[in-house]
């Protein structure tokens, strides 16, 4: 389509058309592209800033904005415009960021920011998937340096079959919801929630993937080189090369090596907290700078960075060549743990875990289901009933910095662990609350969104949620060098930065129900990720178990600090009648019974109460106002008015100051013989047992006093006998015992 002034180009993923419009947008930018799936439409934006002073760092911002116009919806905001992004657009940027970020050079420190604009959402079509691959595809015809093409696909297990790019319907049915990420070599970036899914089902999951972006990633490369003549791709900038002046690299070598070597050991012989070996690290670090500062005094920062480089290496060498970790333990040991629960005892829930230096303190609330979080975003979701808030303050780490409010990265950490957990979660049906964790990191030194996963788990637990099976979180990581090695179990914070891998799972004793990696490096075998998980899953059983010690299930009753909620349903006809005018009966009932009461338009009514006597009250008051009158029924009721031509029972009383339900009993239906005045039969007040027999043909109750009565015996007939003699009123009390019983 060059002849329109830009070109078209386009690839099947998963059964739908994936295209690129190239020079047709935003053509200051460094390279633009408008990505099109099925009707998802995202414009991507890479741009590129001139090299700034002092950067000893590569500052990447990728931001993904949702416009609630991609779906015809107006921002339900009071200033009706997009404010800043929603959990779900963050959480999108995270895994744009992820995906790229590994592939830019090391040396590279020039500003690079990609915007990701969501201008059209096609349910059945991810936009975070769209905005990956345009990325993609504007980065690589860019003149940034990127190691790319990338590619991404979404994979889902439907009736145990592997699916691309699964659609909104099949993704609800699906057992798993992954995420992946990466080049024509190698993996770099995974996401997953799962339904407990096996270890084996993940990694055919994950190498079925990247069968699908091998093909994506090659078809991106295959763009470059066909618009590259025509001046649509722009000749990647020179980055200099990072190699070390030969002098001060080898003096550092000579000088440190050793040191390095020692303070490393040490760390390791003493088993040394994170404090105090991070304090040994410094100090020899420090002492090899100054060493060789005299001899270089020009070159402070490059020294600091080459004795950091040496760090790494003694570190790496310590595991491949020793075997042993930093802080003494094999590869697949387990720090100390400690688990308890009940530990705030206002709250309905709490768990504390510890796991090392690695300790969090989950709180769980329970809610009404108004308590719900409405979404404003532009998919199909417009609610959530279960929360999961992670918080990560500056003490934790020892550092003396003020508390702002949650960044990318607990949005992100508090996302993974609820996911972990809400594949266990009851079903609104079985337990109608709205659920809140919050997990404060107290201490932090390796993986705390795993051991969010663990106190979470812990306070529902406590709280009596019954959950489907306990879930644990444990972190792996990896150091790789050629064809050494070693998958290392529960990694604290210098193994993951020092490290080729992040991997995180959790799940239970069944199955993974949430995973998250990211790769540095390329060459992890689908032999390597089965070791990674196999070693993992161990670790979950050892922590599982350690629960068991504690708490072996979920506490039979919910906690008696939290509200009760009472889950009914009416006919969706009768909802007007307990709202009433204005919501006047409705509120009358909370304030009669000190409960809240929410009616879904489906029928449903959820009572919260803080007493279960005023839930109990709450229930029977909606019940009669919604009660229904059956044909054939024999009903208990009370006589309010009498007439000539027979008497009006209620049987259904009135509530609240409302009437009840009434009807008419004829003077024919008032007994077996001949009735000649109503008032020989019944008296206002009284109690008689009637039965429905029908409505006339405008809707009113016909009630037969007659027909709720066994015969006479004898079988008298009208005008055998006087009505009011005795009989028909003995012939009630009897019934009316007789009735109570049943």
């Amino acid at each position: 389509m060059a002849e329109q002034g830009y070109i078209t180009k386009a690839i099947e993923i998963g059964g739908r058309t994936f295209s690129v419009d190239i020079g047709r947008v935003a053509g200051q930018a460094s390279a633009a592209v408008l990505a099109r799936y099925g009707e998802t439409v995202v414009l991507v934006a890479a741009t590129r800033e001139a090299l700034r002073e002092g950067l000893d760092f590569f500052p990447l911002t990728v931001d993904y904005e949702e416009r609630h116009y991609a779906v015809g919806r107006i921002p339900g905001s009071f200033m009706k415009r997009e404010g800043r992004p929603g959990e779900k657009a963050i959480l999108a940027a995270r895994l744009v960021d992820r995906s790229i970020r590994p592939l830019f050079p090391q040396n590279f420190i020039q500003d690079v920011h990609v915007v990701a604009l969501v201008m059209s959402v096609d349910q059945d079509c991810s936009p975070a998937i769209t905005a990956i691959l345009g990325a993609s595809v504007a980065l690589t015809l860019s003149d940034i340096p990127f190691a790319g093409p990338v590619g991404a696909v979404i994979m889902g297990m439907v009736d145990g079959r592997l699916v691309v790019n699964p659609t909104l319907e099949e993704d609800q049915k699906s057992d798993l919801h992954l995420t992946v990420a990466g080049t024509r070599e190698a993996i770099n970036m995974v996401e997953a929630g799962a339904n407990e899914v096996s270890e084996e089902a993940m990694v055919e999951a994950l190498t079925e993937a990247h069968l699908e972006i091998r093909r994506i990633a090659e078809w991106v490369g295959e763009v470059r080189a066909q618009v590259e003549p025509l001046g649509w791709a722009h000749p990647k900038i020179e980055v200099p090369a990072d190699e070390p002046e030969p002098e001060p690299a080898a003096a550092v070598r000579a000088v440190g090596y050793g040191k390095m070597r020692a303070a490393v050991h040490l760390c390791k012989d003493e088993r040394l907290d994170k404090k105090s070996a991070d304090r040994r690290l410094e100090a020899a670090k420090t002492e090899i700078v100054n060493a060789v500062l005299a001899d270089f005094p020009e070159a402070e920062q490059r020294l600091k960075s080459l004795v950091d480089k040496l760090e790494k290496e003694a570190v790496r060498e310590l595991v491949l060549k020793d075997k042993v970790r930093l802080d003494g333990r094999a590869f697949d040991e387990i720090r100390n743990i400690s688990v308890e629960v009940d530990v705030l005892p206002r709250a309905h829930g709490s768990g504390l875990f510890q796991r090392g230096q690695t300790q969090v303190l989950s709180a769980i609330t329970l809610g009404a289901v108004r308590d719900e979080q409405i979404l404003d975003g532009v998919d199909t979701q417009e609610t959530k009933r279960f929360m999961h808030h992670y918080n990560f303050p500056h003490f934790s780490t020892g550092e003396a910095r003020p508390i702002r409010s949650a960044g990318r990265r607990e949005i992100g950490h508090g996302a993974l662990a609820g996911r972990a957990l809400e594949a266990v979660l009851p079903g609104e049906g079985a337990f109608p609350y709205t659920i809140r964790i919050v997990s404060e990191v107290l201490s932090s030194n390796g993986s705390t969104s795993m051991a969010s996963v663990c106190g979470s788990c812990l306070a529902l637990m406590d709280a009596g949620v019954p959950i489907k099976a306990p879930v644990a979180g444990i972190a792996m990581g990896l150091v790789k060098e050629g064809d050494e090695v070693a998958v290392l179990t529960d990694i604290q914070g210098t193994e993951d930065h020092l490290g080729d891998m992040d991997f995180k799972v959790a799940g239970t004793e069944g199955g993974i129900t949430a995973l998250q990696m990211d790769i540095k490096i390329a060459g992890i075998t689908p032999q390597i990720l089965a070791q990674a998980m196999a070693q993992a899953r161990d670790a979950r059983l050892y922590i599982l178990d350690r629960y068991k010690e504690v708490l072996p299930g979920p506490r039979p009753e919910i906690s008696p600090r939290a509200p009760r909620i009472i889950q009914t349903t009416i006919d969706p006809e009768k909802i007007r009648d307990i709202i009433g005018p204005g919501g006047k009966i409705i509120r009358k009932i909370s304030e009669t019974t000190g409960v809240d009461i929410d009616v879904e338009d489906d029928g449903r009514v959820f009572i919260t109460a803080p007493e279960p006597e005023g839930g109990k009250k709450a229930l029977e008051i909606i019940k009669t106002i919604t009660a229904e009158v059956k044909v054939g029924e024999v009903y208990l009721g009370r006589v309010v008015k009498i007439m000539e031509f027979g008497c009006f029972v209620e049987v259904i009383p009135g509530v609240l100051g409302l009437p009840g339900k009434d009807g008419l009993v004829h003077i024919s239906q008032l007994a077996h013989n001949r009735v000649g005045k109503v008032e020989d039969v019944v008296r206002e007040g009284d109690q008689i047992l009637v039965k429905a027999i029908g409505f006339d043909n405008q809707g009113r109750l016909k009630l037969s006093k007659r027909e709720a009565m066994e015969p006479p015996a004898g079988g008298g007939g009208e005008g055998d006998r006087p009505a009011f003699a005795g009989g028909d009123r003995a012939a009630d009390r009897s019934l009316r015992s007789r009735f109570s019983r049943r």
